[in-house]
């Protein structure tokens, strides 16, 4: 009971330490609301004492509360503090440009990320209103500024919020110029961030420069001439934004490309923290489209197309045997790759690890260079080394970069834009994007592609489930033995296991609290019959997806 007791000395004192350096009221009252409920509140206490947020290559993500283990403006200032001081540390000159979504606290984490700038003489440029994420990163290259932030928790649950940082060119290199941070700059800024003194010194100046909508028009015209000004425009097109900032910006692109304005969800088209018609703001979750795939029937649209609800990501569903089916991220990275290939568009194309396998036979096959890197954009976008020009680059988690010279980070409004073009051009064809792919599945074999994904509570369920998986092989997979097996611990917390037909990924995500198993198996088409190989692939991929559930431990 001793100890008990020191414990919770110890955990009061923190929190009083906290509240006295805290500088929002509305946190200060929320915190001491837990304080006073001790000893029966000891447990949500210590979870907002556990530690504070780290700051990595995603830079900050977490939940909407007082204290360090939480978004708050607390957290938020330390943050700023630490990169506006790392920045000047590295000799990085010029502005540091700002943009916020339009969840809870966004647009006053960013003012204060400003206040925190000019009150150490640096210029700061706020975006002028809740703009999509590739706004900001495209903002970074226009204006030449030393870096850039984006507070957004992108398709995170309603109650988090979170922190990302871009570099300009001078610090983030040719390759990193306008792109999300990578080792050795995040540690740098973490270290930064520890070194803050008490909040009450860091100084705040005026909330900066905000920018015209010249800056958005800008992106627009530049997001428009991703695609031929002379291809067919005949399409249909539906729309959700999932609650999110992307359907001003997307619609004006729309426009502005010469298509006709897709009809948006209207139950969805405004900004809403709250994300009252989904559960959560992914649409990659079950039931996310369900209202989009309702009016693309009810306006009898060609095509259905989703942003999460920053609209760096582009979900696309399409007819398919009389009903609508949502394509898969591999799908359409395969879709995207192969049309800008036919296009004669020449470079570097680039996927991730975790990615299928087709892109890889595409490239081969077509004579263009092609790189895989370790998940995110971060790295997408440095594929390659700069030996050869990215020209293309996606994950399977809805991100692609079509035009990296505009957006060097995954765009889900160029996304959308390059998609359309790809099916008004088949349209005019009388065919399909779904045509399309039995055209790559017959020449290159079907690449069925799926998740085994856990989202759990306990975060100790993950690192059991990875120990168990590194301590127990499997040694052969659908029956055929496995023929490589490689960990890339320390450099990434990833297990790779490989068959001749079969590829699984296994590894925690960076962003949410969930393990997943990514699933591939190859099916060769024979006879040109398609639907044989694809019904041959899925069956394999469910039965894969039973062995990779038991060999870690969890239920599929």
């Amino acid at each position: 009971m001793a100890a008990d007791t020191t414990d919770l000395d110890d955990l009061r004192g923190r929190a009083e330490r906290w509240l006295a350096d805290d500088p929002d009221p509305a946190d200060r009252d929320e915190l001491r609301a837990v304080l006073d409920g001790l000893p029966g509140t000891a447990a949500e206490l210590a979870d907002r004492f556990a530690g504070p947020l780290t700051f990595g290559t995603a830079g900050l993500r977490g939940p909407l509360r007082a204290g360090p283990n939480g978004m708050n403006l607390a957290v938020v200032t330390r943050a700023a503090a630490g990169l506006v001081g790392w920045l000047a540390a590295q000799g990085g000159e010029g502005p540091l440009v700002i943009g916020y979504d339009a969840r809870r606290g966004s647009r006053a984490f960013a003012e204060r990320t400003a206040q925190v700038a000019t009150g150490a003489g640096r210029p700061a440029l706020l975006l002028p209103r809740p703009l999509p994420t590739p706004v900001l990163a495209f903002a970074v290259r226009q204006l030449g500024a030393v870096a850039g932030v984006m507070v957004t928790a992108s398709h995170n649950p309603p109650q988090d919020n979170g922190y990302k940082v871009y570099l300009g060119a001078q610090l983030g290199g040719e390759l990193g110029a306008g792109a999300q941070i990578v080792p050795p700059a995040d540690a740098g800024i973490e270290a930064a961030i520890r070194a803050v003194g008490p909040l009450a010194r860091v100084p705040l100046g005026p909330a900066g420069q905000v920018l015209g909508d010249d800056l958005v028009a800008a992106y627009v015209d530049r997001a428009a001439a991703v695609v031929d000004p002379a291809g067919p425009r005949d399409l249909r097109v539906a729309y959700t934004p999932l609650h999110g900032v992307g359907a001003a910006v997307l619609t004006a692109a729309f426009a502005r490309a010469g298509f006709g304005v897709p009809g948006v969800v209207p139950e969805q088209a405004e900004p809403d923290p709250a994300f009252p018609t989904v559960n959560f703001p992914n649409p990659e979750e079950p039931g996310a489209v369900d209202l989009l795939v309702a009016l693309a029937d009810r306006t009898g649209a060609d095509l259905a197309i989703a942003n999460d609800p920053d609209a760096d990501r582009c979900a696309v569903a399409v007819r398919d045997a009389g009903s609508w089916r949502m394509l898969r991220g591999d799908e359409v990275g395969a879709l995207l790759a192969d049309h800008l290939m036919r296009r004669g568009v020449t470079g570097l194309y680039a996927t991730t690890i975790v990615s299928s396998t087709l892109l890889r036979a595409m490239a081969e096959a077509r004579g263009l260079p092609y790189d895989e890197t370790l998940t995110g954009f971060k790295w997408i976008v440095r594929a390659g080394g700069g030996r050869e020009p990215l020209v293309y680059g996606y994950e399977e988690a809805l991100g692609y970069c079509v035009a990296p010279g505009h957006v060097r980070d995954k765009d889900g409004i160029t996304a959308a834009l390059t998609v359309a073009e790809l099916a008004a051009g088949l349209r005019a064809q009388g065919r399909t994007l779904t045509d399309r792919l039995d055209e790559l599945a017959a020449e290159f074999g079907v690449h069925h592609t799926d998740q085994l994904s856990v989202r759990v509570e306990d975060l100790r369920v993950i690192a059991d489930a990875m120990a168990r998986i590194r301590a127990a092989t499997p040694t052969s997979l659908l029956g055929q033995p496995v023929a490589e097996a490689s960990d890339l611990l320390p450099e990434a917390d990833v297990v790779i296991l490989r068959t001749d037909a079969a590829r699984v990924v296994i590894r925690p995500s960076g962003t949410e609290p969930k393990l997943k198993a990514y699933l591939e198996v190859v099916a060769p088409v024979t006879d040109g019959d398609v639907p044989a190989a694809r019904s041959r692939a899925r069956a394999a991929v469910t039965e894969l997806r039973t062995e990779i559930a038991a060999a870690l431990g969890l239920c599929p």
